[in-house]
């Protein structure tokens, strides 16, 4: 299991999925026990990958290595080659959790459809796992295109009123994003050949060769190289101005998939500038012009996500505006281009997907109930709903960044690197905090005090077992890490300074030594590789 782990975890909900089309639609408690133990097991078979990777963080490089470089399809040089690090460990560990919090949570809000539904949603989890451990990039293209499909129809089949809208724009958004990805990596492929007169998709190769093409194509080409790259992945996040696509699909998306749209798809897209734009373009990102544009669309997103979110009448556009604006935040640290400003980053990004997703099951329980989203449907709500009310809380807080939970050491560390960067940086970014706090609290005002002067409210329930089974592991982590983080900068720590050196003093190829790795497609990364 130690030696294919990385492969058990990526299959695992695959499986499920398989296993699903073996069963009669119309048993649909049998589906939903089968999706249910297989989004659990999914979130089982990656626990024994912590005290493992806990064991090995301090090592350089990539760690569970498996498959190779060009052992797939020899011919173009794509392999089956996985491996993490510790920034993505931690995004995997956030998908196996949320997949199965989400799948939970599906239990009573789906009853259409059941089959295809949690099928589409096991296989958008493999999807995203994928490309956090593809080191291929054929193989993370494939990936990245994979979990396309089921997001497009989770949204289009089971979504809202304008479901078909929002699916069809949220598809396009990132299909373009991906092409221009596709025509860059294509470059990239060939621009190595060139160099090592090798053709591969390996990552760890592309590392070497990406960062001279200034100095032998010039810095046009290589600029608009990486907005190929950045425009992919800006809109995944989404950075301002790409950010259209999201609030329609999250309202129309149901309960669900907004929250592993929220908690996972749009971390694919810090992900990919975090490992890709960053090592393989360090001249375009160090130049001052380029990285004053991403900062800046950085504080833009931060300022407009919080100011647009204070005039939502629905509470689901609400949350999703929030995101913009958190995510801002996010990029900021990236391209702040030092430590804590990448381990922030990754922090806020982990914070983000158990805050907001916990915020979206708390929009999603009143809509099951009521069938509104509407801020001014409700009022009173802690007096019929008390538990409901103190767990909303407790996430409003957590999103908001109030010391002792999650949010506050995410956005601290950012903004600490941010000043370390550029004071002025800082100094844009700080009123995002404040009008997180304005809006949700605010919502927070409406929604929960005062008296119950609507009659539908009155007879509400409060959270069932299953509900509040969603809830407290996400309340659990928030604490956990609001009070003691370090663990998780520890397992950062080693990525992120390989990351920082790589944009401060890119290791360029030699032609007359080339990486050990070209030379030999699947070598062990060190002998305690080996050794295992």
């Amino acid at each position: 299991m130690y030696n294919h782990i990385l492969s058990i975890i990526l299959f695992t909900p695959l499986v499920g999925a398989a296993v699903l089309m073996l069963i009669p639609a119309a048993n649909k408690t049998l589906i939903r026990w089968t999706a249910n133990a297989f989004a659990l097991l999914g979130f089982v078979v990656s626990l024994p990958l912590v005290p493992w990777f806990w064991e090995r963080k301090a090592e350089v490089g990539f760690k569970f290595l498996e498959g190779s470089p060009n052992n797939w399809i020899p011919t173009i040089g794509a392999g089956y080659y996985l491996g993490i690090d510790g920034i993505s460990f931690l995004l995997i560990m956030l998908t196996t959790f949320l997949g199965f919090i989400s799948i939970l949570s599906s239990w009573t809000a789906i009853d259409d459809r059941v089959k295809e539904y949690y099928a589409w949603f096991l296989l958008l989890q493999t999807g995203m796992l994928g490309v956090f451990m593809a080191l291929d990039f054929f193989l993370f293209f494939v990936f990245w295109e994979a979990m396309l499909v089921p997001m497009y129809l989770l949204i289009g089949i089971w979504g809202g009123p304008r479901r078909l809208y929002a699916a069809i724009k949220f598809f396009l958004y990132t299909l373009l994003g991906s092409v221009l990805m596709l025509l860059s990596v294509i470059f990239l492929y060939f621009f190595h050949h060139a160099q090592t007169g090798i053709y591969t998709f390996s990552i760890q190769e592309l590392y070497h060769t990406a960062p001279l093409i200034p100095s032998v194509y010039g810095t046009t080409v290589a600029t608009l190289l990486f907005f190929g790259f950045f425009l992919a992945f800006a809109i995944k996040v989404p950075m301002f101005p790409f950010h259209t696509w999201l609030p329609d699909a999250h309202v129309e998306a149901p309960t669900a998939g907004s929250v592993i749209l929220a908690g996972v798809l749009l971390k694919m897209g810090t992900y990919g500038l975090i490992r890709f734009s960053l090592p393989f373009f360090p001249a375009v990102v160090q130049y001052p012009k380029v990285r004053l544009l991403m900062v800046t669309l950085s504080i833009i997103g931060i300022i407009y996500g919080g100011l647009v979110s204070l005039v939502q009448k629905d509470m689901k556009k609400l949350v999703a505006y929030s995101s913009v604006s958190h995510l801002g935040f996010c990029t900021l640290g990236i391209f702040a281009l030092n430590g804590p400003g990448l381990s922030g980053s990754v922090l806020q990004q982990i914070n983000h997907g158990i805050s907001t997703g916990a915020l979206f099951l708390i929009v999603g329980i009143l809509y099951e109930r009521r069938h509104t989203r509407d801020i001014s449907e409700y009022g009173g709500i802690s007096t019929v709903m008390p538990v409901y009310a103190t767990i909303s809380l407790i996430m409003f807080l957590s999103s908001m960044g109030l010391p002792l939970l999650n949010g506050f050491v995410g956005e601290f560390t950012i903004l600490q690197a941010a000043y370390m960067a550029n004071w002025k940086w800082a100094a844009w970014a700080v009123p995002g905090v404040v009008l997180a706090a304005a809006y949700l609290l605010w919502l927070y005002q409406r929604v929960f005090f005062g008296k119950v002067e609507n009659p539908k409210n009155e007879k509400l329930t409060d959270l069932t077992p299953r509900e509040l089974a969603t809830f407290l592991p996400l309340i659990a982590i928030a604490l956990w890490i609001g009070l003691y983080p370090k663990p998780f900068f520890e397992i950062l720590e080693q990525p992120v300074a390989q990351i920082v050196e790589q944009v401060n003093h890119p290791k360029l190829y030699n032609a007359a030594a080339p990486p050990a790795a070209v030379q030999v497609a699947a070598k062990p990364a060190n002998a305690q590789e080996a050794g295992r």
